[in-house]
């Protein structure tokens, strides 16, 4: 598994950086949105390394706090925390004014409105506001128009470039499933296989973002989804070992799941829940394409509930700047109302059907990230699809 060499360029960047035309288009976007809601500034916020509309903003990724405000003809200002932080986040965000937020960033920003004359009602907000910024800024602007959701619209289909930084991501989670297949031995725990996943694409320039693991003999189960927290179990001959792996490219995430055994064969229960969820995973692949309906994917998966079967986890969600919609359950376990609305061209999904016994003891992992196309759905991930023994 080697990266083009357009994608290692990207990788070799002392900072890799968007574009400017894709930088522009994505101001052109928001503008669009606060257009439509009558208001004339947002502010858009993050904290403790969640609120992707920071980086997507201005290409800082968020650490403990940072508060931005946009405004259209005039430089972004990020205020970020803690001050320690704010010289990178120069070097990072370039094209926005940064300054350490002092005592309170969200003051800061208020400070940036008041000088540009922001009127009330006319400020909208995209990202986590805890319930004192929200009304810091609502006692001096009036109510304020949440423009998350349509924040997240604007995530769902991506870009060229934003793609190729996914390919990165995917790349970087394929790296730490490989190592976990190629260090999945008896006598070591779950939390040793977690340093091996992690050692294989820190050292390149990811993120660690998840790494669940569930181990569990399979005569004998009794864990049918990886667990989100490593136990000290060790691995034994004849387990069963499922996992999921999401290492990001400066928040861009891959995310990849499989399933092993250890030392043995599949019994016939587990060849048989792998068998189904690797049908589940091509029916959904064969009716993904542009125009394709949620409805249709969880049609395409009746095959687990028909071979007596059903899931935990998810069956399919979105992927990139966020857990995205659709996220959609199956026939047997659904995951709340199923949207209308069709999957478009550029989308970034994750088909992953977990299929579990009814009686939630045993089950398998297969699935990753794909991208949707006008015809149908391209892999962005590399690493072998199967149930694999070591």
């Amino acid at each position: 598994m080697v990266l083009a060499p357009n994608l290692a360029r990207i990788v070799e960047a002392e900072y890799p950086r968007f574009s400017h035309p894709e930088m522009a288009r994505r101001r052109a976007a928001i503008e669009a949105v606060l257009a439509q809601a009558g208001c004339e500034h947002l502010v858009f916020c993050g904290a403790n390394r969640f609120g992707s509309a920071v980086q997507w903003l201005t290409q800082w990724p968020v650490t403990a706090e940072a508060v931005g405000v946009f405004s259209p003809g005039a430089r972004d200002a990020l205020f970020v925390q803690y001050v320690n932080h704010a010289p990178q986040a120069k070097i990072l965000a370039s094209d926005a004014d940064v300054a350490w937020g002092g005592e309170s960033s969200i003051r800061a920003a208020i400070a940036v409105l008041e000088q540009r004359k922001a009127r009330s009602g006319g400020v909208a907000f995209i990202g986590p506001l805890s319930v004192d910024q929200h009304a810091a800024l609502a006692a001096k602007f009036g109510a304020l128009k949440n423009l998350s959701r349509d924040y997240v619209k604007l995530r769902q289909v991506k870009s060229a470039e934003e793609i190729d930084w996914l390919r990165i991501g995917a790349h970087f989670s394929d790296l730490g499933m490989a190592a976990l297949r190629d260090g999945l031995q008896p006598g070591r725990n779950e939390r040793e296989l977690g340093d091996l996943v992690e050692r294989a694409y820190v050292a390149h320039g990811a993120t660690n973002v998840i790494h669940y693991i569930g181990a569990t003999p399979m005569r004998d189960p009794q864990v049918a989804v990886p667990r989100q927290f490593p136990s000290t179990r060790k691995i034994a001959k004849g387990d069963v070992v499922t996992a999921e792996i999401t290492a990001a490219f400066w928040e861009h995430p891959g995310q990849v799941l499989r399933s092993f055994t250890v030392g043995e064969e599949p019994t016939q229960l587990y060849r048989d829940l792998h068998d189904a969820a690797d049908a589940a995973f091509d029916a959904i692949a064969a009716v993904l394409k542009d125009g394709a309906t949620p409805a249709q994917v969880i049609e395409a998966s009746g095959v687990i509930e028909e071979r007596g079967f059903t899931i935990i986890d998810d069956l399919l969600h979105g992927y990139g700047g966020g857990y995205l919609p659709p996220i959609l359950g199956s026939k047997s376990r659904p995951a709340g109302p199923v949207p209308d609305e069709p999957f478009k061209a550029g989308q970034t999904v994750v088909i992953q059907p977990n299929v579990v016994t009814r009686d939630g003891k045993a089950g398998v992992q297969t699935g990753e990230l794909v991208l949707i196309t006008k015809t149908g759905v391209e892999r962005l991930h590399a690493f072998p699809r199967g149930f694999a023994r070591v």
